[in-house]
């Protein structure tokens, strides 16, 4: 692709950084704190601009339809694919330009701290003998939808069994756990550690193939014998036909971000996360894999 001079002097204002979700959850939390780093080596601010609305859409449509002139990104993950799966929109990866792979965050299915369910074992009895009554939060056609439908099979409950409440976002589902309205919300350390903390949220296991830091007294999914492990995968995306400069230099900041040791260790050790980063090329490849793996399990839910 052909450099213009805007382009060869990139950043030259500061950018902003659609996040498709409202303040206080993962995708918030971790975008706000890689791009305050990134700033020190694009030497512009990166103001993060949440928008939320339509299942985590109205901000991914808002940077497919921007100027391609690197000034607007998208900081999000797989609901991008969903959102097409579900036939919410008609656009997925293919619509943007990825830059950059950041964060894999991992799932952890909660209740409030007084609940009946202690664990994950218990939920598949409990579902039972409560047929109809159960209640989940989620954001429809996103990850945590996906997410529920994935821990329902594995659990072999059937998904007519519960009942699903949908909301914005997820600091919208976890007011309403806070509020005991819902029974269950499926999150993660960024959103939910200092309710983990403060003793009013049980978290049920984590979808993990290991135990998390900060939560090592929580054992796996897996060790409670249902088998699923699942995280959700963020990065960076600009509008379709941004130049190949512009994208470089996008993400060799946040490469260079993530270098930095006390991110690395926020990330890991109080978001419950896991550092992966993945420059273009090979984001790329990794989002090709994703979309197909989600298409294939797609095939068996009802959104």
């Amino acid at each position: 692709m052909a450099l213009n001079a805007s382009a060869s002097d990139y950043p030259q204002q500061d950018i902003r950084m659609v996040i498709p979700y409202g303040p206080g959850g993962a995708t918030d939390a971790i975008f706000r704190l890689v791009s305050k780093e990134a700033e020190k080596h694009l030497g512009v601010s990166v103001i993060p601009v949440n928008m939320v609305g339509a299942g985590a859409t109205t901000g991914s449509r808002h940077v497919k339809e921007a100027q391609p002139d690197g000034y607007t990104l998208l900081g999000s993950h797989d609901t991008i694919a969903l959102s097409r799966l579900a036939g919410t929109v008609d656009y997925s990866y293919d619509a943007f330009e990825p830059v950059a792979l950041l964060t894999q965050t991992i799932v952890i299915p909660m209740t409030y701290a007084d609940h009946p369910v202690e664990d994950m074992s218990e939920m598949a009895s409990y579902i039972s003998e409560h047929p109809g009554e159960v209640t989940f939060g989620m954001t429809p056609s996103s990850v945590d939808h996906f997410y529920w439908v994935r821990l329902f099979d594995a659990l072999g409950v059937n998904t007519e069994d519960v009942r699903f409440v949908g909301y914005q976002d997820t600091n919208e589902q976890i007011a309403a756990l806070m509020a005991q309205e819902i029974d269950f919300v499926n999150a993660d350390m960024p959103s939910s550690r200092a309710f983990f903390e403060s003793g009013d949220f049980r978290p049920l296991g984590v979808s993990h193939d290991e135990r998390l830091k900060g939560l090592e007294e929580v054992p796996t999914l897996r060790e409670q014998q249902v088998d699923l492990v699942s995280a959700t995968n963020r990065g960076i995306f600009a509008p379709k036909g941004t130049p190949s400069h512009i994208i470089e230099v996008l993400a060799d900041a946040y490469s260079k971000a993530l270098e930095d040791e006390s991110i690395r260790s926020r990330i890991e050790n109080e978001f419950g996360s896991v550092v992966h980063f993945l420059p273009t090329d090979e984001y790329q490849l990794f989002l090709e894999e994703n979309e197909a793996a989600l298409t294939r399990a797609a095939e068996n839910i009802d959104f």
